[in-house]
């Protein structure tokens, strides 16, 4: 006798997973709670039939179990939009047991709102760039307060604020007993972070020494090691996108339409995409207005007719980016035949190609 297919909905928390199993006409053969390993969730399975397709919703440490169902259970399994699950349920009822049904209802008929899911090697590098951004937010928040500080007593300094000169004039500077230790407290900070700034960027630069994604990025007009670094972390590949539209709107940088009837209008940038992504693209448009001709004019015609310069500079990363995904997608296509055995962020032929990807 041919075992039953059946579809795994999988409600991922830190303790425990709820596991729905349906069968190809829906009927649901379980759905109960588990611990949070694979192997448990295996068993369960396997006592109802033959994995057709499992779907677990992406948030921290699914894809992680994700991967041990790909590796060590042969399952094939898919990472669900959550916000887009979430529109389609039936029900403004939530808990575990719904929806682990959602998701094995979903993955049963198709209809399941798939993101891509990154190899570790790439969930790594984002750690690690997340990591960085962590460091320099905190950095600019020391300063902030230094800046308070000064402020509160009327204090300029010479010359430009952060600069060498300014910096010792600080260190020097005559000042209360109380103040004194609360500027040199935050100076002390202001040291550490940016020697771990540095150690982190040094980590970074090793680990993709010999990707080839971040050497093509680098030889891009405007484009240094850190926004190299923020796009291959975060797009990942680029292939998985089918045009430049959908890379730019995964960015957040197209604008979101809004129009009705007669009316035609937009309400602004889409509100999607990882934020530091998106700054880091528009800090990159900045500088590409500044000193590549091509950008610049563009940037210049968009104000000329009356755009407001942050419009202008979404739109001219916008474009950059479209243009970005046709060159570097050529550039992965050599890497794309290779074995996907590999311990660096270069490697890895991707198990999935989907125009989204949930950010959390």
């Amino acid at each position: 006798m041919d075992s039953v297919m059946i579809s795994v909905g999988l409600d991922y928390h830190p303790e425990s997973i709820q596991v729905c199993i349906l069968n190809d006409d829906g009927k649901m053969l379980a759905n109960q709670s588990c611990a949070n390993d694979w192997q448990h969730v295996v068993q369960l399975a396997d006592r109802h039939g033959t994995v057709r397709r499992a779907g677990i919703e992406a948030c921290c440490g699914a894809a992680d179990l994700a991967d041990e169902l790909i590796a060590k259970a042969g399952w094939p399994v898919d990472l669900a939009h959550p916000g887009y699950v979430r529109r389609m349920k039936r029900s403004p009822d939530k808990h575990d047991h719904g929806d682990a049904h959602v998701l094995a209802d979903l993955q049963r008929v198709g209809y399941l709102p798939k993101v891509w899911l990154a190899p570790a090697c790439v969930r790594e590098l984002r750690r690690l760039v997340r990591f960085r951004q962590q460091l320099a937010d905190r950095k600019r928040d020391v300063k902030l307060r230094i800046g308070a500080v000064l402020r509160e007593l009327r204090l300029n300094g010479p010359g430009t604020r952060w600069t060498k000169p300014w910096m010792a004039w600080l260190a020097s500077v005559e000042l209360s007993g109380s103040t004194r230790f609360v500027i040199d407290q935050h100076l002390a900070e202001l040291s550490g972070l940016k020697d771990r700034i540095a150690a982190t960027e040094t980590r970074l630069g090793e680990v993709t020494a010999d990707d080839p994604l971040i050497e093509k990025l680098l030889e891009q007009p405007g484009i240094g090691p850190v926004t190299a670094w923020v796009i291959r972390a975060e797009v990942g590949r680029f292939d998985r996108f089918q045009c430049g539209k959908q890379l730019s709107r995964f960015c957040g940088l197209t604008p979101c339409n809004a129009s009705s009837g007669a009316r035609q209008s937009d309400a602004g940038l889409v509100r999607a995409g990882n934020p530091m992504l998106k700054s880091a693209l528009i800090e990159a448009a900045h500088r590409l207005s500044r000193h590549d001709d091509h950008w610049r004019d563009l940037y210049r015609k968009l104000t000329g007719s009356g755009k407001p310069a942050c419009v202008a500079l979404a739109a001219v990363a916008n474009r950059w980016m479209r243009k970005l995904f046709h060159q570097m997608k050529a550039a992965e296509a050599p890497e794309a035949a290779q074995s996907s055995d590999a311990a660096t962020p270069t490697g890895g032929k991707e198990r999935q190609k989907e125009p989204q990807e949930a950010t959390k």
